[in-house]
């Protein structure tokens, strides 16, 4: 049995082959065929914080391999002290063969996932999106290729997105830059962790989103409040002021850059229309891959395909 915590819980090679897993399902979907690997198998998702991609794909990969996913609600107690998270999780992973959880705090995962008998997946927590930057990088590769020689800038927050996406560049061979103001730039713990779980990641870390973007072929930004940080959002606002994603940015950026987003985005902050709706977007396509990584992920948790 595994989990999925962070990128950390996984190898180049495990990573490489969800993304094949995942390749081929979306190619069968594509052409009409939804194969049933998963028949019988039940998803629990407790989520703490609101989704629209992260709830929406996993109900859709259980529907669409043949199991099917329940949404349990504050009704169950989970997060609000009704019992322990561990009796939590020893009791729950009685009924289903895999809990996704959106957390507020990681270690709500992580103390659930450490009492359960079936696998557990993070869906979002304060520390890390694991499956966001699965989703991530299968969309990188789809559109470039293989890894090797590229580039990806990320403009903005060091946040909980970006740590996860540092991770796997570092373990399939991207480099990374990133342009954050100096206040919200990872601290040493932090950059010890990436660096012990992802040794090889080449980082380059600057204050100049114009010097990140130069060599990039991908651009990806997040909105500068994370949940969590709302209440920050005016003081924010004047930080990363700079570091919208604009045209004139993307301009800096070799030719054939695009541009990706984790959305929900905010319109005229750190990304402009132009951009977002713009020919180099491919944050449509990005949203679509989390169901087809997150497919490929089951498969692979659950024996499905070895």
């Amino acid at each position: 049995m595994r989990h999925l915590l962070t990128l950390a819980d996984l190898t180049a090679i495990e990573i490489e082959r969800i993304f094949s897993i995942s390749e081929d399902l979306k190619a069968k979907s594509a052409a009409g065929l939804r194969e049933p690997l998963l028949p019988g198998r039940v998803m629990a998702l407790l989520f703490e914080k609101p989704s629209l991609r992260t709830r929406a794909s996993f109900e859709a990969a259980m529907a669409h391999l043949g199991g099917s996913a329940m949404f349990l609600g504050g009704d169950t107690g989970f997060g609000k002290g009704r019992e322990s998270l561990a009796d939590f999780g020893r009791v729950l992973s009685e009924y289903v063969d895999v809990i996704a959880i959106r957390a507020n705090k990681h270690k709500t995962v992580a103390q659930v996932a450490e009492h359960s008998s079936c696998s557990v997946i993070n869906g979002l927590t304060d520390f890390g999106h694991p499956c966001q930057a699965l989703a991530d990088l299968f969309t990188i590769r789809e559109l470039v290729g293989k890894f090797e020689g590229h580039t990806v800038a990320w403009i903005g927050d060091a946040n909980n997105v970006a740590r996860c996406l540092a991770v796997g560049c570092g373990k399939l061979g991207l480099r990374l830059v990133m342009a954050t103001p100096k206040k919200y730039q990872w601290n040493a713990g932090e950059l010890a962790w990436i660096e012990k779980n992802s040794p090889a990641l080449d980082l380059t870390v600057t204050e100049d989103p114009v010097e990140a973007v130069r060599d990039a072929v991908a651009i990806y930004t997040d909105i500068w409040a994370s949940m969590g940080f709302e209440q920050e959002k005016e003081v924010r606002h004047k930080a990363f002021a700079a570091y919208q994603v604009n045209a004139k940015l993307m301009s800096h950026a070799q030719r054939g850059a695009f541009f990706m987003h984790c959305l929900p985005a905010h319109r005229g902050e750190e990304v402009t229309d132009e951009v977002l709706d713009g020919r180099q977007s491919v944050v449509v396509q990005q949203a679509a891959n989390r169901m087809h990584a997150q497919k490929g992920l089951l498969a692979w948790l659950l024996g499905a395909q070895g």
